[in-house]
């Protein structure tokens, strides 16, 4: 994977269940501002249909605000609601802005969802195998605990009997 799309995966986030690209960093990457970039899209609004771009809500974008540098909302943040763009949605976007930098750019946004996919597919497989790998674990503790039961009498010492009295 090429360095570039290293780099942009950080900027890939999760909203509400979605890996997406917040507007901002979009139109960073693609070298317009941000007003440009959200009025191009509601300018085509037949290209971005939901699966494609989602309205991030005040309270989202506050939970993204240690993933990402955004002013506070009271002093001088954002006044109009954010747009997360998922990975086709990002690509619509370099459609619609028509710019040899967004076009060129679109590759390394598309690489950066393909890595974050590839890393989520790993840690799924990863984590797969810690189960099976637990499960056996589990069969085996039983196992030694059925074993430690039967032991733990045979090592402990016979309890001293009281000798009986012969007689009065």
């Amino acid at each position: 994977m090429e360095k570039g799309a290293e780099a942009l995966a950080v900027l890939v986030r999760w909203v509400r269940g979605e890996r997406v690209m917040l507007d901002a960093d979009l139109a960073r990457l693609y070298g317009v501002t941000t007003r440009a970039l959200n009025q191009a899209v509601r300018r085509n609004p037949r290209r971005f249909p939901p699966a494609f771009i989602l309205h991030i809500a005040n309270e989202d974008l506050a939970n993204l605000k240690s993933q990402n540098v955004t002013s506070s909302l009271a002093w001088g943040g954002r006044r109009k609601p954010a747009f997360g763009f998922t990975e086709h949605g990002a690509l619509m976007v370099a459609s619609v802005l028509n710019s040899d930098r967004a076009i060129a750019m679109s590759i390394y946004v598309i690489k950066a969802f393909v890595k974050m996919r590839e890393e989520l597919v790993a840690n799924e497989t990863f984590l797969r195998r810690l189960t099976e790998i637990d499960k056996t674990l589990l069969i085996h503790d039983e196992g030694l605990r059925d074993l430690y039961e039967k032991l733990m009498p045979l090592l402990e010492p016979e309890p001293e009997r009281e000798k009986r009295k012969i007689g009065f």
